[in-house]
Order: structure tokens, then C-alpha cells, then sequence
């Protein structure tokens, strides 16, 4: 059997929180370098909060990329129809079409999921 150490558990409970405080500033340096790489990006609140009440994930990051309808359309070679249907939830769109528009956002395809 291995050696064995016996400490107060508040000693342990103190360990176990500077553990978990580390493995929170490791994540956090993960997420700003992807952010200086450009793999990633800081997404406001404001967003977050509109697509967690419901509305379109199309629309909401459309407007926060600050494109109309038609410029989108151009910019993925969708037509501005199909955007409008999709951003109205008349339409989901196929995963071919989401995939233009979501390279056209520079964002995933899972964020308009």
C-alpha cells in the first residue's frame, strides 16, 4: 500500500476549491486565446438572451452581424425568400442551406439549430 497522508478535512475542501479554481482559469485561457485566434468569439448577453426566448437564431445573429435580408441572401446565395421563411419559422431550411448561411455568418451551423 502507498504512502498516506491524514489532513483536517477544511485543509481538503480548500484543495478541492483550488483545484476546481484552477481548472476555471485553465478553461478561461483556452477561450481568450481561441478568441485572439479568431476561432472563436465573445457573444453578447443580448443575443444569448433573444435566442433563449424564442426568436429566430437566424434572425438574431443576422442583425448582430448587421446584414439585411438581401445582403445575407448575396452573401450565402440564398434567396431573400427562403431567409424570410426561415427567420418567420414557416420554414427550417436544409442542411445545405443552413450551412451556406451559416459560413455566411461565420458562425456554426449549430447556432442556427
Amino acid at each position: 500500500m502507498g504512502e498516506m497522508v491524514t489532513i483536517p478535512i477544511e485543509e481538503y475542501q480548500a484543495l478541492q476549491e483550488a483545484a476546481e479554481d484552477l481548472a476555471d482559469i485553465r478553461a478561461s485561457e483556452r477561450v481568450k486565446a481561441a478568441v485572439e485566434r479568431g476561432d472563436d468569439e465573445y457573444v453578447p448577453a443580448e443575443l444569448v438572451n433573444r435566442i433563449l426566448a424564442g426568436e429566430s437564431p437566424l434572425r438574431v445573429w443576422r442583425e448582430y452581424r448587421g446584414l439585411t435580408q438581401l445582403a445575407l441572401s448575396e452573401a450565402a446565395g440564398v434567396s431573400r425568400a427562403q431567409i424570410a421563411q426561415i427567420e418567420g419559422t414557416k420554414q427550417v431550411g436544409s442542411v445545405q442551406t443552413l450551412r451556406k448561411l451559416a459560413d455566411a455568418l461565420t458562425i456554426a451551423i449549430d447556432d442556427l439549430v
